[in-house]
């Protein structure tokens, strides 16, 4: 059985120089991470906490000093130096968006209890309490975070979501040296906070409006230019997408052309106060992106059609044959967008090759199976 670190009395680090020296102190340790924030009525989160560990030493960090210290911020961006979390990708944005920083040596534990045997998008506390026995109190999870002070139940909350992730870690390393997959967090990892990285540019958000599939290419022009201008408009406002202008009305928008302020306020989802406030703006984006040369434009991938998501099943089965001898969830293995962009994949050796389901350590258990992959694929698309 892991030792599990006793509960304490919470422990501050209340200076920037006073974090420098603890982290410096502890810099050959995997760092435990976790942070609290507040996204409520805004676009961008707001730090509302920073909990930290070193081996059993666990502290909590008010933003401004952790946002102060130099060390904190060399330690997130080293890609030499372990970070241990628990889902990490709002960490991760939070980290990009309030300290500017491309944090590196990221290691997700959900992930690593993924391949290592327990389960898909398993919880934090399920699984502390499954691997050992400690069921954690969840009663703080929609506190105010920004308040001070906290209580001690908000400060007893915080620390469990990082004093269980050494134990975890070794956890997750004992089973992963048992399945030959050690390498594997490390690389999912990395590849997942790099996916997460990928910050879409304005222009190009109007590609995660998936129902706007639909529209012809003159109309998917006018959905690009609204959604880059509620993107900015978002962004500068500092307000959630939906509290501008929902997804459906963009489409809807998109579909229509309204002409003139009437012809918009009778678009579906497009409230009166949208009108008023954006109705001009909008009016000149339609009547500019109509005229607009539409060189380059991406179209939004349809779904499959019925022979693709008939070779999308066969392909699936097979990589569900391979998870299921490696006892790796399949949505870790071969996620849904990468098995539909193996589709459009050549089917020649090079090309599928250069599939990541087919790279790293997905490769080493998926090699038995390209041969008949790259026949499946073929057959789809005859010569």
């Amino acid at each position: 059985m892991v030792a599990i670190p006793d509960t304490a009395p919470a422990q501050w680090i209340r200076a920037a120089d006073e974090l420098d020296r603890w982290l410096d102190a502890g810099a050959d340790l995997p760092l435990a991470l976790d942070t609290e924030f507040e996204r409520v009525s805004t676009f961008y989160p707001i730090p509302g906490l920073v909990q930290l560990g070193l081996d059993e030493d666990f502290r909590l960090v008010d933003p401004s000093v952790a946002e102060a210290s130099e060390v904190f911020r060399r330690r997130l961006a080293d890609p030499d130096s372990p970070k241990l979390l628990y889902a990490m990708s709002e960490d991760l944005e939070l980290f990009r968006v309030w300290l500017g920083i491309q944090p590196a040596g990221m290691l997700d534990l959900q992930i690593g209890a993924a391949l290592a045997g327990a389960g898909f998008s398993v919880g934090y506390a399920r699984l502390v309490e499954t691997l050992f026995g400690h069921s954690l109190d969840k009663s703080a999870t929609r506190s105010d975070w920004l308040a001070r002070p906290l209580t001690p139940a908000q400060e007893r909350y915080a620390l469990d979501d990082v004093r269980f992730l050494k134990p975890l870690y070794r956890w997750v390393l004992d089973n992963l040296q048992a399945r030959g997959l050690v390498e594997a967090l490390a690389e999912e990892s990395s590849r997942f906070a790099e996916d997460l990285g990928g910050v879409t540019e304005s222009g190009d958000y109007y590609l995660k409006l998936r129902g706007g599939w639909r529209l012809s290419p003159p109309r998917q022009q006018v959905l690009k230019a609204l959604a880059a201008w509620r993107e900015d408009e978002c962004r500068r406002r500092d307000r959630p997408r939906n509290r501008v202008l929902s997804d459906n009305a963009l489409i809807n928008i998109a579909d229509r052309l309204p002409a003139n302020p009437g012809a918009l306020a009778a678009v579906p989802d497009v409230p009166p106060v949208v009108v008023r406030r954006y109705g001009e703006t909008i009016l000149t984006l339609i009547r500019e992106a109509q005229v607009a040369a539409d060189e380059g434009l991406v179209l939004i991938s349809p779904p499959l059609t019925r022979e693709e998501q008939a070779t999308y099943k066969q392909v699936k089965r097979l990589f569900t044959r391979v998870a299921e001898e490696a006892d790796v969830p399949i949505e870790v293995l071969a996620p849904r967008r990468r098995l539909e962009a193996l589709l459009s994949a050549g089917t020649d050796d090079g090309e599928l090759a250069r599939s990541i389901l087919f790279q790293g350590w997905r490769g080493a258990l998926t090699e038995p199976v390209r041969t008949e992959v790259q026949a499946l694929l073929a057959a789809e698309r005859p010569a």
